[in-house]
């Protein structure tokens, strides 16, 4: 059981095409939902005419695409302090702002570089990666694995909340300049509040890794295990078709 959408160009003619097909399954939702963006980091901000349609609807719901980007990969942050120091300052200086709980921050950025262990250091998943990424000596490039999903934590009896990005897997494809690539895996997946601005996000953290690595960045492929048309802030479904007829007289093609 799964539900394929035609590869996509970008982020948000990704977007739209895979929110065709979920909302017109029944339940206006789907199961292992399979997405692929070309070029994750192209027309990727506001300046794009249909992320703006999106981002209005959002932001008017207290939701804002730009907030669950940042969830995944806090760019401006990077822009500013560069790596390795950034991740300190985002340790030190934003996660105590925006904890939720102990169990979860609400940032999946938090779990890439510090995942919690039983005991010792906790590692920094996301710049291993990078490391080993750099090194000419790892031969194994299909094993850049981050894990995002807390069996101790993140296991309770309600289907919705907490983490919903479970799994990240990068891959290195070689060739005459090498390509990055990176496969991610949802567990749930609301594709009206969270899907446009996770693909955004897992596209900047792309480019973070290709920019460490000297890597070009490649495609992004999205498994999401259980999709739906979730309503944000009960949200009408005929204010989210509004919302949709909007975005496409915007003029956003899609790919066949």
């Amino acid at each position: 059981m799964y539900l394929p959408v035609p590869p996509q160009p970008d982020c948000v003619t990704a977007w739209r095409e895979a929110v065709r097909l979920v909302d017109g399954a029944s339940g206006h939702e789907a199961y292992n939902v399979v997405i692929d963006v070309a070029d994750p980091t192209a027309n990727a901000t506001r300046a794009h005419p249909g992320i703006a349609v999106v981002d209005d609807f959002l932001t008017a719901r207290d939701k804002s695409v730009e907030a669950v980007a940042n969830t995944i990969f806090p760019a401006s942050l990077y822009y500013r302090h560069r790596a390795p120091a950034f991740f300190d300052v985002f340790s030190t200086k934003v996660l105590p702002k925006v904890r939720r709980s102990g169990r979860w921050s609400g940032y999946y950025f938090e779990r890439m570089i510090d995942f919690p262990v039983p005991a010792g250091e906790p590692p920094n998943q996301l710049w291993d990666i990078v490391e080993r990424m750099r090194n000419d000596e790892v031969r194994a490039l299909n094993k850049f694995e981050l894990s995002l999903f807390d069996p101790v934590r993140d296991v309770d009896n309600s289907p919705y909340g907490g983490q919903c990005l479970s799994f990240l897997s990068f891959k290195v494809v070689p060739g005459a300049e090498r390509t990055l690539t990176l496969t991610a895996m949802y567990r749930n997946h609301f594709y009206i509040e969270k899907l446009l601005g996770n693909l955004i996000g897992l596209g900047r953290l792309m480019a973070f890794v290709g920019r460490e690595t000297g890597l070009q960045v490649g495609a992004l492929t999205v498994i999401s295990t259980h999709a739906e048309i979730d309503q944000p802030n009960r949200a009408r479904r005929s204010e989210i078709a509004a919302m949709l007829a909007q975005f496409d007289q915007a003029g956003t093609p899609l790919a066949a």
